[in-house]
């Protein structure tokens, strides 16, 4: 019966989720660790206070205490913290001896804590224990010697209790483990303020480095023995002798001497130690030097410090990089404004043999300016014009001209000749330039200089040369023309810019026409100027040449210049309606607008303003350079009067447009009106469709 019951007893069964949607609110692991970070700072409240007011209560609360740190020393013996607090409240309520016990216990378990032996000795210390401490400072510095601070803290107690012998004693038994130098100079400090100084100069050379021979010969300077800081400072150059030379040392030497006043003998330190050092490691000692020079040398001696240290450093540089044409620059400048001029020579000479191993232009651009230095140093600074000459020929044969060459070079060249009165030698010269290398610069330098002597013959044979070499360089035949204009050759000026607009090909002919256009003008042959418009209307039907073309009529001083003016805007106006730029047509209407705003009728005005187009706001597809589908874009059209009449849709939005704004000027309700309106639109709309329906 009990098994039957136990089997028609029902199992729970399991509850199934039937919303297995995510909650709204998600609740991250990171926010359970921060709520339980936070929750972890919040300040537990206080205990209650326990006023002890007997001995029994009080022997009550020291077995609790007691127990319960005994209970944590017991789980975990190693943690040190535990035992220094037991130690310490026992400390508070008095109980020296069980503390001692605890410190005691402490070190049985980690006698290398270097922490535990100092709270047990400072323990001992403020309880006034005086053997007590000391026996503990002597068993930490016997177990840890290498600790230096128990060392301080024994020697510090040692010399406050006074007794100077033992806190001697203590030092000598330290210093037995060859210490840091701090250590050594904690005794030296001490030997010093009890005026034992015969025993500190016997500590001072333990450590032999530069540093501590200076602290020595300072040592001696401070007390007066000049002669034995002198003499250590020598004892420190024969120690290190000349394979461990330091500058510091120098330095140092020097700057003692310069107290003493011996200048001599400091001028005599630093250039020992500057032929002897490598100039890399000798920094500083060259600017100690500079600034001794310069508060107690001459002049002579300033400079020979600052030019013998700066062409060191000019030397290694272009002795690692001699292709550096930059460090070459600064290291001639430097020699140009202190040496002679044979050393000047001699570094140019070394400067310009590192001709540049490729044949490239740009690998030439600053090599050349040594050349062009070299030339102006020797004709401005020496004065000597044939050498000049030769630097010049020699650089002038070493370019390679069949692939590049410098105008620049030519130029000077012919400019230095001039100063020495030999024009045959510059025209020569520019002549050889022209036949072997032909340059823009280089002509316009050799017509420059032919204007400048007034040799206007040269000078158009210069340009034939020219133009010859470069024919479809508008600027020169601008020039060309101008001359001959300036001259008061029309003719020639106008025979000139005749045969420019006729070359096949020119790099910016719209300038070209301009300049024919306005030396027409200045000659005041209007009929000329006309012609020259037509015919450059014929090449081009650009907006700009149409509205020069009409400011021009409207400048001359005639009855007939607004007709004439208008009527240019007409056929502007006729020619550009099949212009894909719809742009430009605007533009030509708006100065079209403008020129009658301002001297035409009230008609002519309503005229213009009928032919302006309206902007219109369209999209069109945007293709990807691979060709597929980029999106749509807004762009701005403009449709013009006679673009409105050939399209039907626009008729139809012109009077929809239209409609609307009279519904709107209305002012009837539009809840009872709606309906109508919306028919009446609709009939207006299908009459329109049929209107327009091609039969």
């Amino acid at each position: 019966m009990a098994s039957t019951a136990a089997g028609k007893q029902r199992i729970p069964k399991v509850a199934k989720v039937k919303n297995k949607a995510p909650a709204e609110v998600q609740i991250t692991a990171e926010q359970l660790l921060r709520e339980a970070k936070e929750r972890e700072l919040e300040l537990l409240p206080p205990p209650p206070k326990q006023k002890i007011t007997d001995a029994e209560e009080l022997n009550d609360y020291k077995l609790k205490k007691r127990k319960g740190f005994e209970d944590n020393i017991r789980k975990n013996r190693t943690v040190i913290s535990n035992w220094i607090k037991y130690a310490q409240w026992e400390e508070s309520l008095k109980e020296v001896q069980r503390a001692r016990s605890i410190y005691e216990r402490a070190l049985d378990v980690d006698h290398r804590n270097i922490t535990l032996w100092l709270k047990y000795a400072e323990m001992e210390m403020k309880n006034r224990q005086v053997n007590h401490a000391r026996n503990i400072w002597d068993r930490a510095i016997t177990i840890l010697p290498r600790v230096n601070q128990f060392w301080y803290k024994y020697t510090y107690m040692e010399e406050m209790l006074g007794n100077i012998a033992g806190c001697r004693q203590v030092f000598e038994r330290w210093m037995e483990w060859e210490p840091e130098e701090q250590a050594w100079h904690s005794y030296i400090n001490f030997e010093l303020r009890y005026k034992e100084v015969d025993k500190s100069r016997t500590l001072v050379m333990v450590h032999p480095e530069v540093k501590n021979w200076i602290k020595y010969a300072h040592f001696e300077e401070k007390h007066g023995y000049i002669a034995r800081a002198r003499k250590v400072f020598e004892r420190a150059v024969e120690f290190f002798g000349e394979e461990h030379i330091n500058e510091n040392l120098y330095v140092a030497f020097s700057r003692f001497e310069e107290k003493q006043k011996e200048f001599e003998r400091v001028r005599i330190i630093y250039k020992y130690a500057l032929d002897r050092i490598p100039k890399q490691q000798a920094q500083e000692l060259f600017k100690n030097y500079t600034v001794f020079e310069k508060r107690f040398g001459d002049r002579r001696g300033i400079e020979d410090v600052i030019v013998s240290k700066r062409r060191f450093q000019y030397e290694e540089e272009v002795k690692a990089s001699p292709h550096n044409y930059d460090a070459w620059f600064d290291y001639l400048r430097l020699v140009e404004s202190d040496t002679d001029a044979d050393t000047v020579r001699e570094v140019y000479e070394r400067a310009i043999a590192n001709i540049p191993p490729i044949q490239e232009k740009r690998h030439w651009r600053r090599y050349i300016y040594l050349w062009i230095n070299y030339a102006l140093y020797e004709e401005l600074e020496v004065k000597d014009p044939e050498r000049t000459r030769q630097v010049y020929q020699a650089c002038l044969e070493l370019i390679p001209h069949k692939k590049f060459t410098f105008a620049k070079i030519w130029l000077l060249y012919a400019q230095f000749e001039i100063r020495q009165k030999n024009l045959q030698n510059a025209r020569r010269g520019l002549g050889t330039a022209i036949g072997k290398c032909p340059k823009n610069k280089l002509f316009k330098g050799y017509i420059e200089l032919e204007l400048q002597l007034r040799e206007f013959d040269r000078c158009r044979k210069l340009y034939e040369k020219y133009l010859e070499f470069s024919p479809e360089n508008c600027t020169t035949w601008i020039k060309f023309a101008e001359l001959e204009t300036i001259l008061g050759d029309t003719d020639r000026a106008r025979a000139i810019f005749e045969l420019a607009i006729g070359q096949p090909r020119l790099d910016m002919p719209e300038v070209l026409w301009k300049s024919y256009i306005d030396s027409a003008i200045e000659q005041e042959e209007y009929e000329s100027t006309r012609g020259l418009y037509k015919r450059l209307l014929q090449r081009t039907q650009h907006v700009k040449v149409w509205i020069s073309y009409g400011q021009f009529e409207l400048s001359i001083d005639s009855d007939d210049r607004i007709q004439r003016c208008r009527q240019i805007y007409e056929e502007a106006n006729k020619s550009m309606q099949n212009c894909e730029e719809k742009e430009e047509r605007l533009m030509l209407l708006e100065s079209w607008r403008d020129f009658e705003d301002e001297l035409g009728s009230f008609a002519n005005k309503e005229r213009v303003r009928k032919l302006l187009p309206e902007k219109v706001k369209k999209r069109r597809k945007i293709t990807a350079e691979d060709g597929s589908d980029a999106g749509w874009e807004e762009y701005y059209d403009y449709i013009f009067p006679e673009d409105a009449a050939n399209q039907p849709n626009l008729k139809l939005l012109a009077m929809a447009k239209m409609w609307k704004k009279q519904q709107q000027d209305e002012d009837e309700d539009e809840e009872d009106d709606g309906p109508l309106c919306l028919a009446h639109y609709y009939r207006m709309t299908v009459n329109i469709q049929v209107i327009n329906t091609p039969v």
